[in-house]
């Protein structure tokens, strides 16, 4: 399930929430504590799937900052409308564009592979990586079992301004996929 596409997406409107800490301890109580909120409060404003967006752009960066308990951690529940907001719920656009997409099922701690091709394509393509990287989860894995699960995976794409024949020093240089193994949790 793993293919490549380029896709483009518009701007969507989203309430969300960003923190500093660890992903496992951080994204599953955001996400509940946002869908809560929007159920109180008005829930035909939902309007599509959990997203977890990463900031940390590297493996090693992302390691690093879960080990330290400082990761960017943002997450986001896409709405219809502006619905009331908290000190730590804000509702907000989060920008469009050109994404590489592909789609992984299975157990959110095994999504590396499909992060290994997803860069390897990006790099391969004379593309970078411009922004943070999304995670859409479009199903939960109480309801349909860990195996089902099913994410979807956008990294915001431009040209890289280099040619796409590989080198050593290019190869070097190419982005490494956050860690996944600290970055999912269920939502």
């Amino acid at each position: 399930m793993s293919e490549i596409e380029v896709v483009d997406l518009n701007p969507q409107l989203v309430m969300g929430m960003r923190k500093k800490g660890r992903y496992k301890d951080l994204i599953p109580s955001m996400l509940k504590q946002l869908f809560e909120h929007i159920m109180k409060f008005d829930q035909d404003a939902c309007c599509g799937p959990p997203i977890f967006l990463c900031h940390e752009i590297t493996k090693e960066d992302a390691e690093r900052a879960d080990r330290e308990g400082s990761a960017d951690v943002e997450v986001a529940v896409p709405v219809s409308r502006r619905i009331d907001e908290t000190e730590d719920m804000k509702i907000y656009e989060i920008s469009g564009g050109k994404f590489a997409k592909t789609v992984h099922k299975g157990p959110y701690e095994a999504c590396e592979p499909t992060y290994s091709k997803l860069f390897a394509w990006i790099h391969e393509n004379g593309k970078k990586i411009s922004g943070p990287i999304r995670e859409v989860y479009l199903n939960d894995p109480n309801e349909v079992g860990i195996e089902n699960t099913i994410t979807e995976i956008y990294a915001p794409i431009e040209d890289s301004g280099q040619p796409q024949q590989e080198s050593t020093e290019q190869a070097q240089e190419q982005p490494q996929q956050p860690a996944q193994e600290n970055l999912q949790s269920s939502p």
